[in-house]
Parts: C-alpha cells; structure tokens; sequence
C-alpha cells in the first residue's frame, strides 16, 4: 500500500540507498541469494577443523549449527551496529580461512579445541583494541605482503582438499578411483554451472556442486545420514561446550598474526563496499567494522566457532544485483541465525562425502590462490626486491606444507607458530617487507644496464628523489597519520597504492 504523502511545505529527507528497506518479498529474495552465495564458504571452516581434528559426527554437527548461529549474530551486529561496533553497510560475515592451517596445528595437538577457543578470545579483543589505530599499520600490508599471504593460505590448504578427495584421512577405501570418480564430478559441475548458467547460479556455484555431488553419492552408498536422526530439531550452543577456553602463548600468537591479516582484508572489503554503495568508507567507520570484527571473533572463541571476517564474495554480489540495502544482508543474517537453531541441518552438512568436499574445495582453495596471484600483479617487480620477498617468504610458507615434521624437534610454541605455512609465511612476508622498504637506508637496486630514471616507489612508499648515478635515495617517511574529529587517527594508505587497493578476500571469495 502506497504511503501517504507528506504534509505541503514539509521537506522530504532522502534516505540513501544503503538504508533502504525493501517490501518484506524482495528483502527475503535477496538475504536468501546472500546466505546461498556465502553458506559452503561458511560451512568449510567447521568441517576443515572438525574433521582434521576426527570428531564424531555429533560434534561436527555442532560446530557447523555455532558456526551458522555467530555468522548470523556477526553479520547483524556489523549491518544493524551497535554503538561503535559495526560499519553500518551490507557486509556478510562468516569464518576466516587464513585461520584453518593454525587453528587445525593447536587442535591437533595437545591443547584440542579448548586452546583454539582461548586464542580465538584473545586474537577477537586484541582486533577490538588495535581497531581505532590499524590505520597506521595498514602501510605495512602493501599488495606485495597481503597477495603472497593470500598465495600461502591457497597452497597450504591444497593437501586438505587431495585428501577429501581421496576419501578423507583414515577412510578404509582411501585413494579408491570411485572417490576421485565422484571428486571430479562435482568439479566438472561447479566448472559447469560457471560457464553455463546464468551469472546469479554462478555465484552458488560450489553450492549447487555440492548439491549435485550428494544427490550422485547417496546411491552409490558415499552417504550416512545416521546422524540425523539422532539430532535433535531445535538447539543453541551453548558457551564453552567442549570445555573452559585454554590459554598457550604459541596458540595465542599464531592466531594473532592471522588477525592482523584478516583485519588488513576485512579494510579492503569495506573500502570496497562503500564505494559500490556510494556511502564512502570513513576512519571512524572503518574501525567501528573492524571492532565488529573483533567481538564477533570473541563470541566465535566463547560459542564454540572460529575468527569472524567479512566475506568478499557477498561485496561482489553487492556489486552485481546492485542491490546496496544494508537491511537485505542484515535478514541474511536473521537467516543464518535460524539455521543455526536446527542442529538437524548441521548433521546433514556433516554427513556430506569427503569426495564431494574434495571436489568443490579443488575449486575454493585454489581459488584462495589465484586471488593471491591477481593481488601479486599490483606489485611492480622490476629493480627491486619484490621478488626476493615472495620467493622467500612462498619458500618458508610452504616448507612445513611439503615437509610437515620439519620443526618436529623445536619447542611447542614453536612449532605451533612455524608449522603453519600461513603464519610462517605472513611473519617472513612482513619482516622482508619491512627490511626492504621501511627500514632507515632502505635502497631498491637499479639494473646495471638501465638507465637513470626518476625515483619510483616500490611497494608505494614515497621516495626523495634520484642520485645522480639513478639509485633512489633513502625513502621519506609518510607524515603522521592526522587525528579525525572523534579522536582516532586517521588510516595511512597501502604501501601498495593507499587504503583503495586493499587486498580483497582469501578464502571467502572463492565461493
């Protein structure tokens, strides 16, 4: 029913489209493209883990049901806001992937879930407090660090997704050609239904894989639904289910290295977001989301699930319908929420084949990786040492992927650090960066034959200009980041090319 017009003489304020609510019909149409573009991405993170870790079915279920619950909860909480939490623009949330390879290192080990959810705590409060100031550490995560992360996280997320395909590690027909069998034809369905289908059937591509690949298995007996029955219709979870959170400090600092990556991306996604929305990222905004974040991730370490991020396939579904109403992601998250109130749905999740996983994770982590290499190709490489950075920090992200005892003889925290190519890799990222491109006297070579140009910056940071021989002199500094009208500093740019050219997302996007 159309409403009443306004009273003569009575000015009529325009709502921005960011704050539109459409009629309930498309408001419901929309949230539900958003959960399906983002729902097997959410879903991977609980199954990675869980499954690595060899929990029964039952508690797999639950951690998928937590896991639905908090996205939903942390995808509310960063479009509806809360006081200073939340950046009030139509952002998805769901679990990180930079964070699987460590989370997956301290389960398996002796500190189980407990010293996970301890250090997801202590990573979600660390997010809060960095949040008003990460501006000024933004500069130190230029494309040439956040692509060779993301790069990492791809690669070292590969055996997961070979051995789902082989049948799960442990599975007595482990390697059967049946499991690759029915691994590639959910690979060649997800690789289908891109080509194929309409753009919007596109975006669910992995999901609609999925779909296909248990609709194959269940008669060629790949599937055991026994589980479902046994759960029950209706469930929360419950704090600290699987016990009191555990603090160790090889734990807690992996996971605080992947919380400065994951608040670096989450930049990029609300950079993003705004400008498709026209209602521009701000520094205040940018960190009441980035504290979203953070006590989204807290409640992930208290509700039995993982570190919370902005999902940047859902920025791009943003883009595509065009659609900018921050109240259609916000009933998305109304969705999640009720799915994560069906502990039924969860036990059918986990009872999806290990092949079918394999195959749509084939197509989810390596794209994680080409999204690396595509950040990479911002990065100029020529007379400088770029290239030495991602080599070596590929290298020694990758050691312990290839060679999974390498550090077995080092101390626990340790080896809870370095074991993750992830947090290996992001540490000797940053370390090299910060040798070549930020430390006093820092020079980039000039080729012997090359003749004198005028200074370039190399990873984005402004240099004096150039000696008489052609070699830049040593890089100025940027001034002080300035003080915004609340008190926060304001963010300095990418040392890749400003805040604009933050790295997108790792493994979210692959969806």
């Amino acid at each position: 029913m159309p409403s009443a017009p306004p009273a003569a003489g009575r000015p009529v304020k325009a709502v921005h489209p960011v704050d539109e609510v459409p009629p309930p019909l498309s408001l419901f149409a929309f949230g539900l493209q958003h959960v399906l573009a983002m729902y097997a991405g959410a879903v991977a993170v609980p199954l990675i883990v869980g499954g690595a870790m060899k929990l029964p079915p039952a508690d797999l279920a639950y951690l998928i049901t937590a896991d639905l619950l908090i996205s939903g909860i942390a995808t509310l909480i960063q479009c509806v806001g809360v006081w200073r939490f939340g950046v009030r623009l139509p952002l998805m949330q769901g679990c990180t992937f930079a964070a699987v390879a460590p989370m997956v290192l301290i389960g398996t080990g002796s500190g189980g879930l407990p010293a996970i959810y301890g250090a997801v705590i202590v990573a979600g409060l660390a997010m809060v407090l960095l949040a008003p100031v990460f501006g000024r550490l933004l500069r130190f995560f230029p494309p040439l660090v956040t692509g060779t992360v993301i790069l990492v996280i791809g690669l070292s997320l590969m055996p997961v997704a070979g051995a789902w395909v082989a049948g799960g590690e442990g599975a007595k027909d482990f390697g059967a050609p049946k499991n690759l069998a029915l691994a590639l034809f959910v690979l060649l369905v997800v690789i289908g239904v891109q080509r194929f289908a309409p753009a919007v059937l596109g975006r669910i591509a992995v999901l609609v894989g999925i779909v296909a690949g248990v609709l194959v298995a269940i008669p060629f007996g790949f599937t055991d639904f026994g589980g479902v029955g046994d759960a029950d219709w209706a469930g929360i979870s419950t704090p600290f289910h699987f016990g009191a959170p555990t603090f160790e400090a090889g734990a807690i600092v992996s996971l605080l290295i992947v919380s400065l990556v994951s608040m670096t991306e989450t930049s990029g996604d609300i950079i993003a977001v705004g400008e498709m929305t026209g209602r521009a990222a701000e520094p205040g905004t940018l960190a009441d989301g980035l504290r979203a974040d953070g006590i989204s991730t807290v409640l992930g370490g208290v509700f039995n699930t993982f570190p919370y991020t902005a999902f940047a396939q859902n920025v791009g579904l943003v883009g595509m319908t065009r659609v900018r109403s921050r109240w259609v992601v916000a009933a998305a998250g109304g969705m999640l929420v009720l799915l994560g109130l069906l502990p039924k749905l969860g036990a059918v999740v986990a009872a999806v084949p290990a092949p079918v996983l394999g195959g749509a994770g084939l197509v989810m982590f390596g794209t994680v990786a080409a999204s690396g290499l595509r950040t990479l190709a911002e990065v100029d490489f020529k007379g400088n040492h770029n290239l030495t950075v991602v080599a070596v920090a590929l290298a020694v992200g990758l050691l312990p992927v290839g060679v999974p005892t390498v550090y077995d003889r080092f101390p626990d925290w340790f080896q809870t650090v370095m074991h993750s190519g992830i947090s290996a890799g992001c540490l000797t990222a940053l370390v090299l960066n910060l040798l070549f491109h930020h430390l006093p006297g820092a020079k980039s070579p000039e080729p012997a034959d090359a003749a004198p140009e005028p200074a370039k910056a190399t990873d984005g940071e402004p240099t004096a200009p150039a000696t008489a021989s052609g070699s830049p002199t040593t890089p100025v500094s940027p001034e002080p980041p300035a003080s915004s009208a609340d008190g926060r500093a304001e963010p300095v740019g990418l040392a890749g090319g400003g805040v604009e050219d933050a790295v997108e997302k790792s493994g979210e996007e692959c969806v």
